[in-house]
Formats: structure tokens, sequence, C-alpha cells
């Protein structure tokens, strides 16, 4: 059972917000901002804690006249017990879910980076066909999907594309999908009909604000030049291109689809920070792994995370061992829910688990 004292005090602080946000010589400006927000966020929480308690007085109010009542009030009793204890146990479940340390980066937009791995121009195919996927995704939750970067080769294919996407709880949506996702099928410039595997990278990081992450002028090193395009040729004719580096780690950004010098070096930093913002969580997750078994993703980009059979068509997600046989409606972004709603009740059941060892 969950402590009624940790109940009480998330109530009683919901209760104080209320009266704050109230109060006009308390609230205003910043700090009203401040109380919204933290009483937006304990509002489902409340919800869920009051709509357990009430099952728990019914179920309490059952007892009692089971344990007084005539025979056949009794088996009444009984029976309403009965069917009442699968929903407190899933009202007690959807508490302790509320009740999880929240992922500080869930509720930010992202930046979406997919390269093409091994396997040559079929894999850069593949590396395009998964970007589309993700923009399809976007769309269909109403999503904005900013193409960033595109470097295309001759076929078509992506060997890197950036997209920025912004809308409400994306990262914690897609934050599952970095890692290595692997293609079987046969590719068109294949005259043989061998099927072929080759692989694309995705990597999913929150976008970053400049309160999230301190990045000095000092330790950056920036580059102009002039942009080109696949097989060398110019896109324009100004040096607009942007090459910044990251002195203390190494990390290089460039950005060249736009004609503006300027545009072209906020959107390197909108990715740099992103970058830097993934590594130091990523520095934070590795340490908490390391008391967690039950972790899915670790969003290491080295991790095979899922393969897409195109003559069986199977999808099959390897960190869950679920196969879906719809490929098609898993690239065209409309069974890709049913994917990503399987690795987040994952997570969230690896995580409620630990919580209760811990206990």
């Amino acid at each position: 059972m969950i402590a009624e004292h940790v109940l009480d005090k998330l109530l009683q602080r919901h209760d104080a917000l209320a009266a704050a946000m109230a109060d006009p010589s308390r609230g205003g400006g910043e700090n009203f901002a401040r109380l919204s927000k933290e009483y937006a966020e304990l509002e489902p929480v409340v919800e869920g804690i009051r709509s357990f308690r009430k099952l728990i007085a019914e179920a309490a109010d059952l007892e009692e006249m089971r344990q007084s009542a005539e025979t056949e009030m009794r088996t009444l009793a009984e029976d309403e017990l009965a069917s009442l204890k699968p929903r407190l146990q899933e009202a007690e479940r959807n508490v302790r879910l509320l009740l999880l340390p929240k992922d500080e980066a869930d509720e930010k937009n992202a930046i979406l980076e997919v390269r093409a791995g091994t396997g040559g121009e079929e894999a850069a195919l593949f590396a395009a066909e998964l970007f589309r996927m993700y923009q399809r995704y976007a769309e269909l939750h109403g999503w904005r999907f900013e193409v960033m970067s595109l470097s295309e080769t001759d076929l078509g294919g992506y060997k890197e594309a950036v997209a920025s996407i912004v809308g409400r709880s994306v990262f914690a949506r897609l934050k599952f999908e970095s890692g290595v996702h692997r293609v079987q099928r046969v590719p068109a410039t294949e005259g043989s009909g061998r099927i072929h595997t080759s692989a694309a990278t995705v990597a999913v990081l929150p976008e970053a604000e400049e309160v999230d992450i301190k990045i000095e002028d000092k330790d950056l090193r920036i580059d102009i030049f002039r942009s080109s395009g696949p097989g060398g040729q110019s896109v324009n004719t100004t040096d607009s291109a942007v090459r910044i580096t990251h002195l203390p780690t190494g990390t290089v950004v460039q950005q060249q689809d736009e004609k503006s010098q300027h545009k072209n070096k906020a959107k390197a930093m909108k990715v740099l920070r992103a970058r830097l913002y993934e590594r130091e969580r990523a520095a934070k997750d590795a340490e908490r792994a390391a008391h967690r078994k039950g972790q899915i993703g670790s969003g290491d980009r080295s991790e095979r995370v899922r393969t897409y059979n195109f003559p069986q068509g199977r999808v099959t997600d390897h960190r869950i061992n679920l196969t879906l046989y719809k490929i098609d409606k898993v690239m065209s972004g409309e069974a890709l829910d049913e994917l990503i709603h399987a690795l987040i009740a994952e997570d969230q059941a690896g995580r409620l688990a630990e919580v209760g060892a811990e206990g």
C-alpha cells in the first residue's frame, strides 16, 4: 500500500498552491507562472489520489456490510467487493505511476537525427524512409516537423537528415527510438534477388533551452565556408555555411541549408545545445543504469533496437520482443504507436518494479 502521509502531503500542497494563486498579494508575474505550473503538474496526481481513496472508502463500507449484514446482503457485499478489487488495484497502480520521478526532458521538443549506417546506397534509402516515417508520425500527432538539414545521395537516399519536432510530449513519445534500425529486403539495385541487411542510426535528443545547458563562447570554434550540395556542386555563392566545434567535448555541428549565415549559425547552435544536453543526460543515466536491471533502450546509438523485414512484412522490436506483421502501417506512421506504447509500458513496469524493490 502507498504510505498515507505521502498522499496527504501532496493533497495539502495542492490546496496550498490553490490558495496562493487566489491571493493577489502572493501571485503575480513569474511567481504566478511558477505556482500555476506546479499546480497543473499536481492536478492529475491529486485526481488519481481522490479516485483511489474513494474506492478504498467503498471497499471499507462493503467490508463492514459483509461482516454485519444478513446472509442475502452479505452475499451481495461479497460480490461487490470481488468486482471492486481489480478497479482498486488499477487505481493504486495509476497513483504509483503518477508518483514515479518524472524525466525532466519528457515535455520537451526534440531534435531527430537519422544517419545511413552499413549498407551503402540501400542504407541511405532506408534512412530516408525512416525519416519520412517520423515525419508522417509527427503529422498524425499534430506536431510541427521542420527539416533542419539533409545530405542526399544521387538516388534520393539520405546520408544524414536532421529535423526539429515541436509539439506536446514529443520527447516522451520518441525517446525510445534512438539506436540502430536494421532493414532486411531485396534492394532495388540488386539484380540477383538476394536479401540484404542494411542499417540506419536514429538519435532523438531533447531540445535544450539556454537555461538547460551553459555554452561559453570561448569554448567554441566557428568556421564559415561555402555551401556545397551532392557531388560537390555549389548550393549558393556566398560563404554562409557554418561549422561549430565545441572544443571541450570535440562535438562538431555543421549547417548549410539556409542562405543566411546567421540562420545557419542559429540552427547549428540549436543542434549543438541538444547534443551537449543529451551528453550530460547520458552520463547521469549511465550512473542510474548501473543500479537498474530492467532498463529498456538506453538511447545508445550503437544498440540494435529494431528490425524491419520487408519480405515477411514484419517489424520486430528486440528490446521487448514484440513483432508486428504490418510493416506498411508502421512505415506510414499509423502503427508506430503500437510499438511506442509497448515500450513506454515496459519502461513504466520496470520503474514500478524498481521502486517496489527499494520499498
